[in-house]
């Protein structure tokens, strides 16, 4: 056998174990890098390597909150691709995907800091860095479920999202660089308990420390019976049928919102004449006076009452506008009946536009404070110049004298 050949298969006998070896490798760092979390610790039970596609997967990834008390992992992926691009690369850009299949995520809300779960003290993209050397430009989710425990501690309400799909694209920006809002986002799923269904779509700008955005969301047909605690609890109330949907619009630019929200029900109905099981006296005509309010607010003809709830000012303080709200709810019901679908008026220029307007607003009120400031030293110099005439005058009478 020739030398050359005798070196040609010693390197691919090196080649086809230091890839069996890799894994196990790749395994101990990635499980090391889990280990601590800021309070949160997570593993991985298996690693699977594809060098031709330039990925590898994570079998059975567990996060979990270090010394909780709540059974269920933070979150729970079986199964996780994280690979290149391959489209970006033809472009000349070196960035990665990950695709995430039937994830589980658990939050709970707590005061409690042992039954708090929110990951929120955590940086995950340090972590999510060291997983993946290279920069995101895709995220997506496959039949992911979200719950969310305790959203509202008193009375307890819980919400769980199941079916969830959502996909983040153009994350690094790699097409459309000339665009505001280069990063698409869509995510839709079914809101387990409330018998209704999430949809959401946007375009971001995640580069941004605080990203900007333009999205719509809408919530449909989430049953109001099945709000009946927090009714009961905050409204002295319950319903007896009826759905509601939510439709909200929102731009953002510079921490500057602008934006609604449109609640929409049917075929509501709260007072029940032989309802008597559980209800009090003063529920009894709290109820008769709300569906006697909702009656007379009611559209007749679509059976529903709903309004406009316009939105806007910073990231901080959000401002609700009480006029318009309440004329939304007369026009619906005596002018005409609000749609069941987004309004499509908002856009990133309204926010762009308030911005303005603040700049505007803040230019007069320095105006103002300058000419208030020239009024002052206007008058301190007056004042002194009257002081000085007194002055003299009172010299010259000393002097007559």
């Amino acid at each position: 056998m020739k030398r050359t050949t005798k070196i040609l298969l010693a390197v691919i006998v090196l080649l086809v174990i230091a890839r069996l070896l890799l894994p196990y490798f790749v395994l101990r760092y990635v499980n090391k890098t889990l280990a601590d979390m800021d309070g949160y610790t997570g593993h991985v039970e298996d690693i699977d390597i594809q060098l031709i596609r330039g990925a590898y997967q994570l079998d059975n990834l567990r996060i979990r909150k270090i010394n909780g008390k709540i059974k269920e992992p933070f979150l729970y992926i079986p199964k996780t691709d994280l690979s290149v691009e391959w489209k970006s690369l033809l472009k000349g850009r070196l960035v990665s995907e990950v695709e995430c299949y039937e994830p589980e995520i658990n939050f709970a809300f707590s005061t409690n800091e042992a039954s708090n779960q929110t990951g929120a003290d955590v940086d995950w993209t340090a972590f999510l860095k060291k997983l993946l050397p290279i920069n995101i430009n895709r995220f997506a989710v496959v039949n992911g479920k979200v719950n969310l425990t305790s959203l509202i501690t008193q009375p307890r309400a819980d919400l769980s999202m199941q079916r969830f799909q959502g996909e983040i694209r153009n994350i690094r920006n790699v097409d459309d660089k000339n665009k505001a809002l280069p990063s698409p986002v869509v995510a839709s799923g079914d809101v387990l308990g409330y018998g209704g269904t999430m949809n959401f779509s946007a375009n971001m700008n995640l580069l941004k420390v605080v990203p900007d955005f333009d999205y719509n969301l809408r919530f449909s047909n989430l049953q109001l019976v099945k709000l009946n605690t927090l009714a009961r609890e905050y409204a002295n109330l319950d319903f007896n049928r009826g759905t509601v949907s939510v439709y909200s619009e929102m731009a953002m630019l510079n921490k500057k919102l602008n934006g609604y929200i449109k609640p929409l029900t049917k075929d509501m109905q709260i007072f029940k004449l032989n309802e008597h099981k559980d209800r009090s006296v003063g529920r009894f005509f709290t109820e008769l006076i709300a569906q006697g309010g909702t009656d007379i607010l009611k559209n007749q003809k679509h059976d529903q009452v709903a309004t406009r709830i316009p939105l806007n000012g910073t990231i901080d303080n959000i401002e609700t506008a009480v006029w318009p709200t309440i004329f939304g709810i007369l026009r619906n019901a005596y002018i005409e009946a609000f749609r069941g679908e987004f309004d499509n008026n908002i856009t990133l220029k309204d926010a762009f536009k308030s911005l303005k307007d603040d700049y505007k607003a803040n230019r007069e009120k320095r105006k103002a404070e300058r000419k208030e400031k020239r009024a002052e030293r206007k008058a301190e110099r007056q004042e002194k110049r009257n002081q000085r005439k007194a002055e003299r005058q009172k010299k010259k009478q000393e002097k007559s004298a």
